[in-house]
């Protein structure tokens, strides 16, 4: 057996996971941008702002009606790729993205 097609499920899995990129980014810059109002209101610093990756993950399965574990593996695929910042439990995009 040839072994492009031995890697054809796994490459299927990248790509399905990278398709929601863009979307996921979206949504994380929506929370962040609610989390940085209710921390104006309450008179604290906005940069402070950031998600929890369970409330990111859990709205992400949410709203685009896929299982936890998808949505898991998209968050962890954005951090390993450099394209949001992770720090304890809690994710944020990175600077000059909003």
């Amino acid at each position: 057996m040839n072994s492009k097609f031995q890697k054809q499920p796994e490459f299927k899995q990248n790509q399905q996971v990278q398709s929601f990129y863009e979307p996921a980014l979206v949504l994380l810059n929506k929370l962040i941008e609610q989390k940085k109002i209710n921390l104006r209101t309450k008179g604290y610093d906005e940069n402070n702002a950031a998600v929890t990756k369970t409330e990111f993950t859990e709205t992400m399965a949410r709203q685009f009606k896929i299982t936890q574990w998808l949505a898991q593996q998209i968050a962890g695929s954005l951090i390993k790729s450099n394209c949001i910042n992770s720090f304890g439990g809690y994710v944020k995009s990175k600077d000059g993205e909003a």
